[in-house]
């Protein structure tokens, strides 16, 4: 570029700075949507060009109009998507650390924490924010250091935009990798999320918690309850994403408490049952016709089924824990069909790898049902009268006592 036409460059500039420098709201937002045309897509140093070198006053500029305006919200997503830009620009981290060093961090939480701001200015806050996450770990760390992983868990957790929910995740899931400072932090603030009632929120939740996990030495026990909670999800992909998060932490301390739980889950309290019959407005006994305690019954003795085929050890644990009496207890529930196939599916486990518990269960329901069990199992529900069932839920096998030195088979 000659001199001349550097000279030509530089006087349009700032007669655009100018313009920006005295224009009115109204004035600026034409402004934007003129540089968001032109310059989308560029990299370092094609803006610099287009800018004499100056790109960095036009950024200084938008920073501090959106930090002072962002609460009224007037044309915060112009602002935003204009930022971007910078920010996204390939070649150089120039404007980023410029960003960053003018409060930029701190101006998008501030955004995701306001309650007028609407969801898709949220959306595009987070994304900023990623390009943040992305360029490297010190860019987390001042995500994480500015008390960053509270307000995206918010976003996550109470948003009812499905763009909104995953532009959070994304985030937390970038944030949760070459972080090893604030590793922890963030998987405290998956563990709180899983108590959230959306879906999708679960899910996502539930997939970036197992990978991070799998970093960890330890489990913290605040995950045992919201876990085995999720178990009465109506939605598959949920159920099947904790129950996978549970066959992990087989290998974590938590084990005993998990294992615990969920043979408690096979048996319902009566209390439990009376409560959920009294929600008479609950979606899950609209949708399924049964108890959500049922369906988590039924999740529950999938589980130990997994568990069981999985660990010989586990498998003995959950024996001394009595779960053979708690399965058969569920087999009888007739209220809910699931119940009674997963947990006949889980028994026949245990019937088939020990002699002991065969002979155990055969006494303790009688031949004539313990024969059609073992016919087929799955579905013995379909043959079930009511004296039947209620031997099941009455029955008082125990087989903890004579575990001692019986091998499976």
């Amino acid at each position: 570029m000659s001199t001349q036409e550097e000279q030509a460059n530089v006087g349009r500039v700032l007669s655009f700075l100018r313009e920006w420098d005295r224009g009115d709201r109204t004035v600026r937002s034409r402004m934007l949507n003129t540089f968001l045309s032109q310059n989308t897509g560029k990299s370092f140093y094609e803006l610099e060009l287009e800018f004499a070198q100056v790109a960095s006053l036009f950024l200084a500029r938008l920073t501090t109009w959106t930090r002072l305006t962002y609460m009224f919200g007037t044309f915060l997503g112009l602002q935003l998507k204009a930022i971007g830009i910078f920010l996204s620009a390939s070649g150089h981290d120039q404007y980023l650390m410029e960003f960053l060093e003018d409060g930029g961090v701190l101006t998008l939480l501030d955004i995701l924490n306001h309650t007028e701001t609407k969801e898709e200015e949220k959306s595009e806050a987070l994304r900023l924010l990623l390009t943040v996450s992305n360029a490297g770990r010190k860019y987390k760390e001042i995500i994480c250091e500015s008390h960053g992983v509270k307000a995206i868990a918010e976003c996550l957790a109470k948003s009812n935009s499905d763009e909104t929910q995953e532009a959070a995740w994304a985030l937390l899931e970038s944030l949760s990798h070459g972080n090893p400072k604030h590793q922890n932090q963030i998987y405290k603030g998956l563990i709180a999320l899983m108590t959230c009632t959306s879906p999708q929120a679960q899910q996502l939740v539930l997939h970036t918690l197992h990978t991070v996990q799998s970093k960890m030495k330890t489990a913290h026990h605040s995950i045992v309850d919201p876990l085995l909670y999720m178990l009465r999800s109506l939605h598959l992909e949920v159920q099947n994403q904790a129950t996978n998060l549970i066959l992990d932490l087989k290998c974590y301390d938590v084990r005993p408490m998990l294992l615990s739980g969920l043979v408690t889950l096979l048996r319902p309290t009566k209390e439990e049952v009376q409560q959920h019959h009294n929600m008479e407005e609950s979606d899950v006994i609209k949708m399924t016709g049964s108890l959500p305690v049922f369906v988590q019954q039924a999740a529950a003795a999938k589980t130990i089924r997994l568990l069981a085929e999985d660990s010989q050890e586990v498998s003995r644990e959950l024996l001394s824990l009595g779960v053979i009496q708690h399965l058969l207890y569920a087999m009888g529930n007739r209220e809910h069909t699931d119940s009674q196939i997963q947990a006949s599916l889980a028994l026949k486990h245990f019937v088939r790898s020990y002699p002991v518990i065969e002979e155990h269960v055969q006494r303790g329901i009688g031949s004539t049902l313990f024969a059609a069990f073992m016919h087929q199992a799955d579905t013995l529900y379909m043959n079930m009268d009511e004296t039947q069932a209620e031997l099941l839920l009455t029955n008082k096998v125990n087989v903890t006592e004579v575990l001692d030195g019986d091998q499976p088979l």
